[in-house]
C-alpha cells in the first residue's frame, strides 16, 4: 500500500464554512476513484487530506484532476520508533536518501531540501533539518545542493505529531472548490476553443454545469460531445450531461423579422439573445441560477463592450463570463492544459447566419426600437421588459 498526500488550498480560509467544504472534497476524491476503477481510503487528519492505496501511479493520474487539490504527493512514513517522542532524525536522512537515489539523483543534477515541522516540540528546527538530511544526501550521491528554486530535485518533509513525510514529488492539482460546491451553471456550448474553457472555469469555482449547444449539423453535435467527454474527466462530484438543441430551429423565426424589418446587421446579436434566452429558461427548470459564455471581450464583433450589453439586455439570468479578460493565445494554453484543445481544432464550424456586415457599435436604445418593431415579439422568451437590471 502507499500513501498520498493531498493538499487544498482556499478552502483552508472558509471558516465556519470549511467542514463543508472539505466533506465536500473528501466524497468527490471518493467518486474519482470509483470512477477510475481504483480502491482507496480516503481520510483527512488536521489540515491534509490522505488517500491510501494500492495503485498509487493510477490513482495520482485521476486524483490530479480534482477540482479543489491544489497538489498532492506520494510520501514515504517515517514513524516514531518505541523508545522515542519524535521520528529520528537519522531515519529521516535515510528515507530521504531514499527518495532521491529512486530519483535518479547524482553528481550531475542538483537538489535540495525543504522542511516543514508542524509539531513545533520537535527537538530540531526546520533549517537544521534541512542541513542533516542534505549533507546525508550528499554523502550518499555527490550531487550538488542548490538552495534556489532551479535546483533539479526538491526534497520535501513534512513533521508531523509522531511521524514525519518525505516525498520527491509535488504534482499540480487544479485548486479551485470542490464540484458542485456553489450551485449550478447553464453553459453554453460550442465547438470552439473559447466556451469549453470558460465552462471549465466555473467547474474550477465548484459550479455543477449543464452544458447546451445550439447545433449547425451532426458533425459539429459530435465533435461538442467529445468536448463534454473531455470536460466530463474532471467531473468528480457533477456529471455534465449535454443537451443539444437546433440552431436553426431557435433563431428562425426572428431572423425572418429582422429580414422583413432588413436589420440583417443585427443577426449576430439577436442570436446571441436567443440563445441566451433560451439558456435562461433552461437553467430556470434545472434549478440553475446563471449563465455562462465564452466571450472574451473584444475578441469578434459581438464581444465589443457595447455589444455585450445589448446581449445581455433584458436576460432572467446573471450572465457569466470567465474569458472576459483573457486573449486568444491564454486561452488556447488553457485548452492544451485541460486537453479541450484537440477536439476544439478538429474542424471549423462556420455560421451559415452570418451577415456580412455585423453590427459592431449597437446601443440597447436602438434594440429596443427594434424590438418594438418586431411584431409579435415583445422582447425574446426568457428575457425582462425591464432590461438587463445591471447584468
Amino acid at each position: 500500500m502507499g500513501l498520498l498526500l493531498l493538499r487544498y488550498g482556499e478552502i483552508a480560509l472558509k471558516g465556519q464554512n470549511r467542514a463543508f467544504f472539505l466533506r465536500k472534497l473528501r466524497r468527490n476524491v471518493r467518486r474519482c476513484l470509483k470512477a477510475n476503477g481504483l480502491e482507496g481510503e480516503v481520510w483527512q487528519e488536521g489540515q491534509r487530506i490522505y488517500l491510501e492505496t494500492g495503485e498509487v501511479r493510477p490513482a495520482v493520474e485521476a486524483v490530479k484532476r480534482v477540482f479543489g487539490i491544489v497538489s498532492l504527493s506520494p510520501v514515504q512514513v517515517v514513524g516514531t520508533p518505541a523508545d522515542g517522542t519524535h521520528p529520528n532524525l537519522a531515519a529521516i536522512a535515510r528515507e530521504a536518501t531514499g527518495v532521491a537515489r529512486r530519483a535518479g539523483l547524482g553528481p550531475a543534477r542538483s537538489f535540495r531540501v525543504r522542511a516543514r515541522r508542524s509539531d513545533k516540540s520537535y527537538p530540531y528546527t526546520s533549517p537544521q533539518v534541512e542541513e542533516e538530511v542534505g549533507a546525508a544526501i550528499v554523502a550518499a550521491t555527490g550531487a550538488p545542493v542548490d538552495l534556489s528554486k532551479e535546483a533539479g530535485l526538491e526534497i520535501g518533509i513534512e513533521i508531523q505529531t509522531g511521524r514525519a513525510f518525505v516525498f520527491g514529488e509535488v504534482i499540480p492539482g487544479p485548486g479551485g472548490l470542490p464540484l458542485s460546491s456553489q450551485g449550478r451553471v447553464v453553459a453554453l456550448l460550442s465547438s470552439g476553443l473559447d466556451s469549453p474553457v470558460a465552462a471549465w472555469l466555473m467547474m474550477k469555482r465548484g459550479c455543477g454545469v449543464i452544458p447546451v449547444h445550439f447545433s449547425t449539423s451532426p458533425a459539429q453535435t459530435e465533435q461538442v460531445e467529445a468536448l463534454v467527454e473531455a470536460l466530463n474527466r474532471y467531473a468528480y462530484g457533477w456529471s455534465l450531461k449535454l443537451i443539444t438543441l437546433s440552431h436553426e430551429e431557435v433563431l428562425a423565426p426572428v431572423l425572418a423579422q429582422l429580414r422583413e424589418l432588413h436589420a440583417e446587421r443585427w443577426t449576430c446579436l439577436f442570436c446571441k439573445r436567443v440563445m441566451l434566452a433560451k439558456a435562461a429558461e433552461i437553467a430556470t427548470d434545472m434549478g440553475a441560477s446563471a449563465l455562462v459564455t465564452g466571450d472574451s471581450l473584444g475578441q469578434v464583433a459581438s464581444q465589443t463592450v457595447m455589444n455585450l450589453e445589448v446581449i445581455s439586455h433584458g436576460i432572467e439570468k446573471p450572465i457569466l463570463r470567465p474569458l472576459i479578460g483573457m486573449d486568444k493565445t491564454e486561452i488556447m494554453d488553457l485548452a492544451r492544459q485541460i486537453g479541450t484543445y484537440q477536439a476544439s481544432t478538429q474542424a471549423s464550424h462556420t455560421c451559415p447566419f452570418l451577415p456580412d456586415h455585423p453590427l459592431t457599435q449597437a446601443r440597447v436604445e436602438k434594440l429596443e426600437e427594434l424590438l418594438a418593431r418586431m411584431e409579435g415579439t415583445g422582447g425574446l422568451p426568457g428575457t425582462s421588459k425591464k432590461g438587463s437590471q445591471g447584468r
